[in-house]
């Protein structure tokens, strides 16, 4: 019998496909994600959907794959090295643009040939929802140490663990999908403390809709995780209360900063280059304080991705699992929606972060800050011609939302990727 993992495909849509036995058609029973119950409703025609995701969105969970497990021995060093053709074309998409664009661009059509590109790579942004993969790193990490040797206990436990909110879940603007399978009705409606979901889908909301509550409470599961070990499996709701009003704050924050920070570490990917300073909730600080600050740089999330596609993140079958949660958000935004990658499989995360001082006089608003104005997109991008590469984009505009830029640019790189490779 094939093992099944469960494949956290992120997305809620109505489409013609192939019948298939594995996730996300019949994913309810494995994962417990109760939206996957409505998924398999619309299959029936029980439920009428009239959104359709693009072609690309449709690959199966034996079709996702690590694209760099035959170079999994390889440093880093040997795929960072920039190609100077590749750099050239690169280079001419950003004249006239100041520094406020940063990229790292890698083509692996051909793992043997890697061709690198890069533009202010060791420039510091605010990582803002991109910093949720240093936490999805972390969740794995620490999964990996209660069972050392059985990824799908593991797996077991995302599906079985469920979680309350709490004070972390708050506050967040935006929405979580909750599915009634009694009733059949979908409401979407931000996290409040009473919330209880299970691990697999407190981790399905932070990135299929970037749940900052979700985020931060999955940030605390790792802590907890961390701190009772192979007891994290049977604990209370009233000893995870219990271990956070009687440990000391600063304990819990140097706790918080090393199990999301380390994890990095070990990918050499250094402070400087990516680290998370502060959880996604001002509800976490009621324990949890804010330490080093955060940052992001192009060169510090392409080591990542790479090291993703090795299968060197933990291990392979969790590198595996981590890009399956990375394979469809609840829709394609920013970079990822660009029609060029309609075709297209995105492995996809954007995050921003904005602020505006409107005593300035100058035109401010969501997305359009006037004294910082983050947008960041990470992307794995596989078209069906095998033509397939990783893109960390990070933008500083002020006063413009960038989406249209990063959409744009990614029209572009993939056109000048695409005709290298012919």
């Amino acid at each position: 019998m094939k093992r099944m993992l469960p494949l956290l495909i992120l997305t809620l849509a109505c489409f013609a496909f192939t019948v298939s036995k594995y996730y996300p058609i019949d994913g309810y029973e494995r994962t417990g994600i109760k939206r996957l119950k409505r998924l398999e409703l619309i299959k029936s025609g029980e439920i009428v959907e009239t959104s359709k995701l693009p072609a690309g969105a449709m690959k199966s969970y034996m079709d996702i794959k690590l694209n760099l497990i035959s170079k999994k021995e390889d440093s880093l060093i040997c795929f960072l090295k920039v190609d100077p053709n590749f750099q050239k074309d690169i280079n001419a998409l950003f004249k006239g643009l100041d520094k406020s664009y940063s990229l790292t661009v890698i083509d692996i059509s051909d793992p043997e040939h890697p061709r690198f590109a890069q533009r202010n790579e060791t420039a510091g942004y605010q990582p803002g929802s991109v910093g949720k993969l240093a936490v999805l790193t972390a969740l794995f990490t620490e999964l990996a140490k209660i069972y050392p040797d059985d990824f799908e206990k593991r797996l077991e436990l995302l599906r079985n663990k469920s979680v309350k909110a709490g004070v972390w879940g708050l506050t967040d603007e935006h929405t979580v999908p909750i599915y009634n399978i009694e009733t059949k009705k979908l409401v979407k409606r931000q996290v409040i403390a009473s919330d209880v979901f299970t691990l697999f889908e407190w981790a399905d909301h932070m990135l299929s809709v970037s749940n900052n509550g979700a985020a931060s409470i999955v940030w605390r599961e790792v802590m907890l995780m961390h701190a009772f070990g192979k007891e994290y499996p049977d604990l209370t709701q009233e000893g995870a209360d219990a271990y956070f009003k009687n440990t000391p704050k600063k304990e819990l924050t140097d706790l918080g900063n090393d199990v999301v920070n380390l994890p990095l570490r070990t990918l050499e990917i250094t402070p400087d280059e990516w680290r998370l300073g502060s959880f996604f909730t001002k509800g976490a600080n009621t324990y949890v304080g804010d330490k080093g600050g955060s940052i992001g740089t192009p060169i510090g999330l392409m080591k990542f991705l790479i090291q993703l596609e090795q299968g060197n993140i933990v291990d392979e079958a969790s590198s595996l699992e981590m890009k399956r949660l990375l394979y469809m958000t609840d829709r394609r935004i920013r970079y990822a929606q660009s029609p060029a990658l309609k075709e297209a499989a995105v492995y996809f995360k954007s995050g921003s972060l904005y602020k505006c001082d409107r005593t300035k006089g100058e035109s401010c608003g969501k997305y359009m800050g006037n004294v910082s104005n983050f947008m960041n997109s990470v992307a794995i991008v596989e078209h069906p011609n095998n033509c397939t590469y990783m893109v960390a984009l990070m933008t500083n505009v002020l006063r413009k939302n960038s989406a249209t830029d990063h959409m744009m640019l990614a029209a572009s790189i993939d056109k000048i990727i695409q005709k290298g490779g012919q």
